[in-house]
């Protein structure tokens, strides 16, 4: 029997999901199980590794008991999962605590103040590729060294989320530079873990694994595995990959002049360049090749939801507001929008505010959420100048996904504010089909995982920006980002105010 299916595995903060797909990148089928969230207080976020493992086996056995023909069909498995959320076992392979401290677990943001005040950016973002934030699996150990000391003391690993996974299908223990760049612990130089950062955390060396590349084949299905999944002992299973870097790659955002926009909640905009860009205002992620310098607005499609029930009380629909927003003008008649709802997540403008600035008496609410709507697409406009400016390289296509690619009136302004053609890929699950395209060139199905993503993945019609609305967003552009740089002494004014 040909083994022409790959085994995807995707451990959200929301589900685990498992998917079939064939050496076309076409998904034959997907099932998932959802997981809780554990919220004890405010900032606080914690999940089981027990919960994933047991979605996980739901997941493969849903799809091999409505497939069963494809369990020795089956070429490789890989994994992709949320990254960041710090996982430790002890030398017998055990869990030292039940649950773990994920990418939004915010109890380590004094750790992070205390880094900035005693370290400058020049002295560790070469060493570190990044700036600190909270979410870091450095600043998440050492919150756990310092607060659950017995736990901490008994460790003999550090994994990521699908790492946990790999290990409970393979017994092997491994960490893939996607997630070690974003620890805030890996040298982007050499990819391996840097003995500076090391040093200068205060964490043992001893208990992280490993750096290894993506696509290499972590191991085999093992007898236990094979009796809890269903799946066939021998099974290769590759070390995968942090799901947004598996995700880029799915999108088929895996070369130098490509960009990224992923508008969910948030809005993450990534290029992709050969070497990490260091500036305190850009993080980075290594990629299967290249890397990802990427920036993070904390509100993104959170914009247009709170101007849903600000407005609206959410009576009306999302294709109901971009139907009212389609009805103003470009440019809002002179309106913008600084869409800084939760602040920002680094640089020096963290305590930034959201604000309408051009309200004048013929303005109405179509003027307000199209104003949202352009002013999430000039804070990112803004970010990826910054980002072309320093590789030198400019983006020639942007591919869309997450629920703002659903409308059609935001796709096109971002195109027009962007001055760049956006494209959509057809197939929505772009980690299932990263992954695919990853366990396809472990097996030598391509020659490359970018090479698979080039026949997996498939776009509708770019949108193309509009050349009147064009001019009106160049224009305003350069006012967006003075009222951006200039608001900062309010800011601290109105932080002063709320004490």
């Amino acid at each position: 029997m040909s083994q022409d299916l790959y085994l995807s595995i995707d451990v959200g903060t929301g589900s685990a999901r498992a998917a079939l797909v064939d050496t076309r990148g076409t998904i034959l089928a997907i099932v998932s199980r959802e997981h809780e969230q554990i919220v004890q207080q405010y900032g606080w976020a914690e999940q089981r590794p027990e919960d994933w493992w047991a979605g996980v086996i739901h997941a493969i056995r849903g799809l091999l008991d409505a497939h069963p023909y494809a369990r020795e069909r089956i070429a490789a498995i890989c994994a992709c999962g949320q990254m960041h959320g710090t996982v430790l076992i002890d030398a017998n392979g055990q869990l030292t605590s039940p649950s773990v401290l994920l990418w939004n677990d915010k109890r380590t943001a004094s750790l992070v103040q205390a880094f900035e005040k005693n370290n400058r950016p020049e002295d560790y973002l070469s060493r570190s590729g990044n700036p600190p934030t909270p979410a870091w699996p450095a600043f998440k150990l050492q919150w756990l060294r310092d607060n659950e000391p017995d736990a901490f003391a008994r460790t003999a690993a550090v994994m990521m989320p699908k790492d946990y996974i790999n290990y409970r299908l393979t017994g092997e223990i491994a960490q893939d530079w996607t997630e070690a760049s974003c620890s805030f612990l890996m040298d982007p130089q050499t990819r391996d873990w840097s003995p500076q950062m090391l040093d200068r955390l205060g964490i043992r060396a001893q208990i992280l694994p490993k750096i290894r590349s993506p696509q290499e084949i972590l191991g085999s299905i093992n007898a236990v595995a094979a009796q809890e999944t269903g799946l066939a002992v021998g099974t290769p299973v590759l070390v995968g990959g942090g799901d947004y870097p598996v995700s880029l790659l799915g999108s088929g955002v895996c070369r130098p002049g490509l960009g990224s926009d992923v508008t969910g909640t948030s809005c993450i905009i990534t290029t992709v360049a050969r070497q990490p860009l260091l500036d305190p205002e850009i993080s980075n992620v290594a990629c299967v090749s290249d890397w990802g310098p990427f920036v993070l607005l904390e509100s993104g499609g959170d914009a247009m939801r709170w101007a849903r029930r600000a407005f609206h009380e959410n009576s009306l629909s999302y294709a109901d507001i971009s139907n009212r927003a389609a009805q103003a003008p470009a440019g809002s008649n002179g309106l913008l929008f600084a869409p800084y709802l939760s602040g920002e997540r680094l640089g020096d403008h963290r305590n930034a505010r959201a604000q309408f600035f051009g309200i004048a008496a013929n303005h109405g609410l179509a003027h307000l959420h199209r104003a949202v709507l352009e002013g999430v697409a000039f804070a990112a406009a803004r970010h990826i100048d910054i980002m072309q400016t320093a590789t030198g390289q400019p983006l020639q296509r942007v591919v869309a996904s997450g629920g703002g690619a659903k409308s059609a009136l935001w796709l096109k302004v971002k195109a027009s504010i962007y001055g760049i053609p956006i494209a959509v890929p057809e197939e929505a699950e772009c980690g299932v089909i990263g992954c695919a395209a990853l366990a396809a060139a472990a097996v030598g199905h391509f020659s490359t995982p970018e090479d698979a993503a080039e026949h997996f993945v498939r776009y509708a019609d770019d949108v193309l920006p509009d050349p009147e609305w064009v001019e009106v967003y160049q224009r305003m552009q350069p006012i967006f980002n003075r009222l951006y740089l200039h608001s900062q002494q309010m800011y601290d004014d109105l932080d002063r105010l709320a004490l």
